[in-house]
């Protein structure tokens, strides 16, 4: 399969999304999507501006991780902001108006870098608590127990969608776990709102999930497919700078959207991913209101 499969679709022949400088670059495509081989800083100043709907970023974490030789995740902390700095006005660029942005991030990172998206003229949505926890407890300080997801958008969201999850139940009884005030029985039969505190989030580590190949950290579907049905329709464009293992593809294509893809060191993993099915998405219950 080679990127010629994408010059077959109507909505990028309507939309060019690339300058072609940068097609030499293109490792894999789908009828859906392209990804890209190369640094962000020398691929994304060639993606058009305003042809994105919605922008989701899991740059590294800066915590001295190992994850290639191409990856420098031991910065000093300026140097880290500014760094993220110039991929974000890149992604602020690309997005259409009223397209959305997400940045996966620890608070710490996620504190400075929102107020940076306020400064650019970004409307501030929400600041999403992921419950995982981070790490082991730090001596002096409160056990870090949540990842942040920022959400901005450049103007009025051009698309909100209203996503319900289902009435907590108590593993060990199967009780629910809330009264809700005594308005049970007023309650939507498909759920309750979306909070922006997501307990529903787990790690992943089971093979079922997650490539034999695969060392570093990955991210739930879950948290994928919640951003993509929140913040697009189908046949939207999605662009995900930070390959990693290739999870927003993966949901992008079994929700019918477009994805432009990134990965700086090898995309084998992802390659493999989006050709197989073998990993399962994780399961969710979400029922997202038309």
């Amino acid at each position: 399969m080679t990127h010629q499969v994408l010059k077959d679709q109507e909505i990028w022949d309507q939309n060019p999304v690339y300058d072609s400088v940068i097609e030499d670059k293109i490792a894999y495509a789908t009828s859906r999507g392209l990804l890209f081989q190369g640094d962000i800083q020398r691929l994304l100043p060639y993606i058009h501006s305003e042809t994105i709907d919605t922008v989701f970023a899991d740059p590294p974490f800066n915590l001295s991780k190992i994850y290639g030789e191409r990856v420098n995740d031991n910065r000093s902390d300026n140097e880290y902001i500014s760094w993220c700095k110039k991929w974000l006005d890149h992604c602020i660029r690309v997005l259409k108006p009223g397209g959305a942005i997400f940045v996966y991030n620890l608070p710490k990172w996620n504190i400075t870098l929102s107020n940076y998206l306020i400064e650019s003229g970004m409307i501030f949505r929400h600041w999403i608590a992921i419950n995982i926890k981070l790490s082991l407890p730090i001596p002096g300080r409160l056990y870090p127990s949540h990842y942040s997801l920022i959400y901005f958008t450049k103007g009025k969201p051009r698309t909100f969608k209203r996503i319900r999850t289902p009435i907590e139940i108590c593993r060990h009884c199967g009780r629910e776990l809330k009264d809700y005030g005594g308005h049970r029985g007023a309650m939507n039969p498909k759920g309750v709102n979306l909070t922006d505190v997501w307990n529903d989030i787990t790690p992943v580590r089971h093979r079922k999930f997650k490539s034999k190949k695969r060392t570093a950290n990955q991210l739930s579907t879950k948290i994928l497919e919640r951003v993509v049905q929140l913040s697009t329709m189908e046949c939207d464009i999605v662009l995900d700078p930070f390959g990693g293992s290739g999870t927003t593809y993966d949901v992008c294509e079994r929700l019918n959207r477009h994805w432009i893809g990134m990965e700086i060191e090898s995309c084998d993993e992802i390659i493999e991913r989006l050709q197989t099915e073998e990993l399962r998405p994780h399961n969710s219950e979400d029922y997202v209101e038309d």
